[in-house]
Formats: structure tokens, C-alpha cells, sequence
């Protein structure tokens, strides 16, 4: 096992970042079509195609889920990734063509690096041609690069945020895993302790977001860059509405290790992909709840993963001054 999102056997992760202007985009890819289902929970989301994974709606498979930075401009990167599909004759047939489907989401990371700079086409489809089977690289890469966390005082004091995955094997062989872009308002968790998020005035220890709120500080709205988006992936065969119960109940996972979460202010969502390759029970509670525990893992690998990088600090930096 590669204990990350790549444990579902049919499943490709390409990353592409630019490491000046601190963006990326992150694709999943599924040839063989992944039923799929979502769940918004941030107020200010910025998706494509998820009135698509309705269950009432006619299409039942995607090809390819991307996260992606960059806000609403991040978006062309999912275009990208549809050019580089249809060339590889993989889509949903139509008869004249094969149109693949492609969802997404995308944070707010353009305060961050160069807000001229943003995943486009071009970057969708180099993804794609670093899809590996094998290969996932966690911390400050795809969309997580210009990721960050602990936005209450503002950028010159967050934590820096990234891309993070975990996976769980039951003795059926059913594989739930998570692939988790981490760019919060609130701070993360671990066992009840704040690992990353809001820093000091001096930077050197970890305050808490919710403590300074409620002393009435802070600098809300979207001068702040925010949005956790992620994907759950599983090899149980469940349909679209189970795909959407499980992307639910995986949002536990971010209430359990992001505080504040789901806030006005965030853009949080989580996609869940079913391969179908093993029958599972109709009741799918555990699934749900191992969406939950693989989420929250998954954003802890994506802090603890994470390199400083210009003037934001990491999980890693702070424990090593300590």
C-alpha cells in the first residue's frame, strides 16, 4: 500500500505548481469513468459540474476530479484537463464524440504569490501528463502549493497549508483514502492541539483563531484567502447518492481537525469517487465514517508535509525552533 489516494487501484494523481507565483492545480483521473458525488458546505465555493453529480441527473460517471488554486480563474485549468481526455479518446459517448467529464473546485490562494498568475489550460493538461500510478507527492505541490492556514490576523501570520492524502484497507479489500488541499481560515488540529494556523506577532508560536475572535479581532472577508477542497476515493461500488451521503459524512473529518470550518468565508467541498470495484453492504455508515477519519488524516499529512517557503512558516520550521 501507498497509504495515500493511490491505494484505489484505477486511479492517476497529476500534479503541476509554479513555486514563484504559488499556485497549482491537482488532478484525479479515472479512464474507466468513477461514479461520483459532492458535498458544499463553504459559503463562497467556486466548482464546475457538481449540479452534474446530483443523483436526480442523468450522467453517472466523471473521468476526472481537479483541485485547483488560483479562485474562479483556476477553473480554465479543469479545460485543460478535458483537451488532454479527449485526446486520449476517454469521455462519456455521445455518439458524434466522446465528452469527458470533468468536475472540480478551486481555492483562494491569489493573495498569496502573483495574482496574475493562475492555473490555466495549459497547466490542466501538464497534470495530466504527470498522472502517476505510483507516485504522490505531498506538502507544497498541485494545490496546495500556495496553500495556507490561520487567516484571522491576516496573511503576514498564517501557517503554511499544502496537499495531503491518507488511505484506510479493510480485510474485504475495500480501500477508503482521501487527497485533501488545505487552505483554511481556521486553524488545524491534532488530538486537540492546534498544529498550525495563526502565528504570533513575533512568529514563533501558534495562537488560536477562535480565542482571538471572540476578543473581537478580525480581518474577515476576502482580503483573506480560504477554502479546503477535497477528494474521497474508495473501490466500493456505491452509487451517486451514496457517493453524496459520503462526502457528508466526510466533512466530519474537517470539523475535526479545522476550527473555525464552513465559515462565510470558506469554500469547503468534498467530492467522493466509487470505482465499483468490490459489492459493499447497502448501509455505508462505515464507509462514511472512514471518509471521515481518511479526511482528517489526510489534512494533517498535508501540514506536517509542507516546506516554508518565502515568509510563511511551516508545522515543520515551528517544531524545529521549539
Amino acid at each position: 500500500m501507498y497509504n495515500n489516494i493511490l491505494d484505489v487501484k484505477g486511479l492517476k494523481v497529476g500534479q503541476v505548481e509554479n513555486k514563484e507565483a504559488l499556485t497549482g492545480c491537482t488532478v484525479v483521473i479515472c479512464e474507466d469513468g468513477a461514479t461520483c458525488g459532492v458535498d458544499v458546505r463553504g459559503s463562497a465555493p467556486g466548482t464546475r459540474e457538481t449540479d452534474l453529480l446530483d443523483p436526480i441527473n442523468s450522467v453517472q460517471k466523471v473521468h476526472a476530479v481537479v483541485l485547483s488554486g488560483g479562485s474562479a480563474f483556476g477553473l480554465e485549468s479543469t479545460c485543460g484537463v478535458s483537451k488532454y481526455l479527449e485526446e486520449k479518446n476517454i469521455g462519456f459517448d455521445v455518439g458524434v464524440c466522446k465528452v469527458p467529464i470533468v468536475t472540480g473546485a478551486v481555492l483562494f490562494d491569489l493573495g498569496v504569490g502573483d495574482c496574475k498568475v493562475r492555473p490555466d489550460k495549459e497547466m490542466g493538461y501538464k497534470a495530466c501528463l504527470n498522472a502517476s500510478e505510483t507516485e504522490l507527492k505531498q506538502g507544497n505541490y498541485g494545490a496546495g502549493c500556495g496553500a495556507t492556514v490561520g487567516k484571522v490576523k491576516g496573511l503576514d501570520y498564517v501557517t503554511k497549508g499544502g496537499i495531503g492524502s491518507y488511505s484506510i484497507k479493510l480485510d474485504n479489500g475495500v480501500v477508503v483514502s482521501a487527497l485533501i488541499a488545505v487552505n483554511a481560515f481556521g486553524d488545524i488540529y491534532e488530538n486537540g492541539k492546534v498544529i498550525a494556523g495563526v502565528l504570533n506577532d513575533d512568529k514563533t508560536k501558534l495562537l488560536n483563531t477562535y480565542e482571538i475572535m471572540k476578543s473581537g479581532f478580525m480581518k474577515g472577508g476576502f482580503k483573506i484567502d480560504n477554502t479546503t477542497i477535497g477528494i474521497v476515493a474508495t473501490n466500493a461500488k456505491l452509487t451517486k447518492a451514496q457517493c453524496k451521503k459520503i462526502s457528508q459524512m466526510a466533512h466530519d473529518g474537517y470539523a475535526k481537525s479545522i476550527f473555525p470550518i464552513h465559515t462565510p468565508h470558506d469554500g469547503d467541498t468534498i467530492f467522493t469517487m466509487s470505482t465499483g470495484e468490490i459489492d459493499v453492504d447497502s448501509d455505508i455508515t462505515l464507509l462514511g465514517c472512514l471518509a471521515a477519519e481518511v479526511v482528517e488524516k489526510s489534512i494533517i499529512n498535508a501540514v506536517k508535509n509542507a516546506k516554508s517557503i518565502k515568509n510563511i512558516i511551516s508545522y515543520n520550521e515551528l517544531e524545529n525552533n521549539k
